[in-house]
């Protein structure tokens, strides 16, 4: 997938990021009010249990001081049967008090322990959902400083990809210069009286040329994508083989250039007569000289280019009269 991709990729799983960090904000505050309606409901049960312990704690020190016999002594104290009945009642009721309060106190306890209980719950929780804000907040940082890189380094790979596409068009303007100056050379030539050669290369060369180099092809004649999203125009084709593999003349010519093409590395061109010239590109070495007469098939150079963004190739071109780039995929025979 492209770096728009990734860099896409990244910025949704940034926007999930912070949508997951909202959320737990969201959670650490509600969970911050729940501790906070908690304690307030702790405290006034501990409160109201304090109030309760404290009048147990009368009831019993009222108990003990009048002894284990004053129920007995109320009762027998009645002076009629209905002064007995009211003594009675008296006591049921003080008897009934007695158990409320011991009943609300054990409620009142059981409340506490809950509350606490969720107390420690929703503090550890509030400790959790902290805890991952932190862990989203660091993924959101890490997040954004990927993309960051990401973005650098398209920018360096598109700045580098663009000198590396700036260099390739000038050298193939040089290319076209060479090859135009050569043709004006030739036509000055016959202009003079010079008996023009026999050409080697003509149109009925259409789909019967060898190829240079047994290979796979790698970039075809034409616009196509190059590295950083930039496009490129190949004058030529690339045919991929192993470094230091043996280059052949297309056609018999006369090498009219052997020499640094600057990105291009080695390279050589052959004047096949009648305004056709063939480009060898990114050789290792060269095995001919300028001026020499080479023959159909005759290693001219061996396969370089190894460091090239494309690894060990040749780039081949073919030019037509007038220094017009063919497409040698319409010469070469068909594999």
């Amino acid at each position: 997938h492209s770096i728009t991709d990734e860099l896409a990729n990244l910025e949704h799983q940034k926007d999930a990021t912070n949508r997951i960090v909202n959320e737990l904000d969201r959670q650490i505050a509600a969970l911050s009010r729940q501790i906070d309606e908690t304690t307030v409901n702790l405290l006034l049960a501990q409160d109201a249990l304090a109030e309760k312990r404290a009048v147990l704690e009368r009831r019993l020190v009222d108990i003990y001081k009048r002894g284990p016999l004053y129920t007995y002594q109320v009762l027998l104290a009645a002076e009629s049967f209905g002064d007995l009945l009211s003594r009675y009642k008296y006591l049921f009721l003080v008897s009934r008090q007695d158990r409320l309060l011991t009943n609300d106190m054990t409620k009142l306890k059981n409340r506490i322990a809950r509350e606490r209980q969720v107390l420690v719950d929703t503090r550890d929780a509030l400790g959790r959902r902290k805890t991952e804000r932190t862990q989203e907040l660091d993924r959101f940082v890490t997040l954004a400083r990927e993309r960051e890189s990401r973005l650098q380094a398209t920018r360096r790979s598109l700045h580098e990809a663009q000198q590396r596409l700036s260099a390739t068009e000038r050298e193939e303007r040089r290319i076209s210069d060479l090859i135009a100056s050569l043709e004006r050379a030739r036509r000055e030539a016959e202009a003079r009286g010079a008996a023009p050669g026999a050409p080697a290369i003509t149109t009925a060369s259409l789909g019967q040329l060898d190829w240079p180099v047994d290979g796979r092809l790698l970039y075809q004649f034409g616009p196509t994508a190059g590295p950083g999203n930039t496009r490129i125009t190949w004058h030529g084709i690339g045919i991929g083989a192993a470094a230091g593999t043996p280059v052949h003349a297309v056609a018999a010519g006369t090498v009219a250039l052997v020499g640094n093409m600057g990105t291009y590395l080695t390279s050589v061109i052959v004047d096949h007569g009648g305004g056709y010239y063939t480009f060898y590109a990114y050789l290792d070495d060269a095995a001919v000289t300028k001026g020499e007469r080479v023959l159909r098939g005759q290693v001219i150079g061996h396969v370089g280019g190894a460091a090239s963004d494309q690894g060990a190739h040749l780039h081949f071109e073919l030019r037509g009269q007038g220094g017009i780039a063919l497409d040698p995929l319409n010469w070469l025979k068909r594999r």
